[in-house]
C-alpha cells in the first residue's frame, strides 16, 4: 500500500473527521462566546462597577519610556488581569454550555436503556404457538379425563 493511500484510509476514517468537525465547530464556539463576553456581558458588569473596562485593566510594574537620543525605547512591562478575567468568564460559559449538552445527552441515552426494546416478531410469533400448544394439551388432558 502506497503512503498516499495509506494516509488517505486514515484521514477518511470516522474519528478523525468527526475530529475536524468537532474542532472547527469548537473554534466557532469559541469565537461565538468570545463576542458575547466582550460585547453582551462585561459592558454591564462595567456599567455596574462605575465604567469600568475589565478588558484594559492592568498591574503596571514598569512604565513604557520613550527613545531620547541615544537611549533606545523600553516597552512596558504590565501584569494584564483584565484579559485573564474576561477569558476566564469566556471559559465558565464555555464548560457550563458543555456540561448542559452532556446532561441532555445523558438524559436521551438513559431514556433509550430505559425503553423496553420491543421483542422480535418471530418471539412474538413462538410464544403464541406455545401458548397454542399449551392450550391444546390441557383441552385434549381435560376431554381423556372425563
Amino acid at each position: 500500500m502506497s503512503l498516499v493511500s495509506e494516509f488517505k484510509a486514515f484521514a477518511m476514517r470516522g474519528n478523525v473527521v468527526d475530529l475536524a468537525i468537532g474542532v472547527v465547530i469548537g473554534a466557532a464556539f469559541g469565537k461565538i462566546v468570545t463576542v458575547m463576553v466582550d460585547k453582551m456581558i462585561m459592558p454591564p458588569i462595567g456599567w455596574a462597577t462605575g465604567g469600568i473596562d475589565f478588558s484594559q485593566k492592568k498591574l503596571v510594574l514598569q512604565e513604557a519610556t520613550v527613545a531620547v537620543g541615544d537611549i533606545a525605547e523600553r516597552a512596558e512591562v504590565a501584569i494584564g488581569y483584565g484579559e485573564f478575567l474576561n477569558t476566564m468568564i469566556q471559559f465558565t460559559i464555555i464548560a457550563f454550555a458543555l456540561f448542559m449538552i452532556i446532561k441532555a445527552m445523558n438524559r436521551v441515552i438513559k431514556k433509550e436503556e430505559a425503553a423496553p426494546a420491543a421483542p422480535p416478531a418471530e418471539v412474538v410469533l413462538l410464544t403464541e404457538i406455545r401458548d397454542l400448544l399449551k392450550k391444546n394439551q390441557s383441552q385434549s388432558a381435560a376431554a381423556s379425563a372425563s
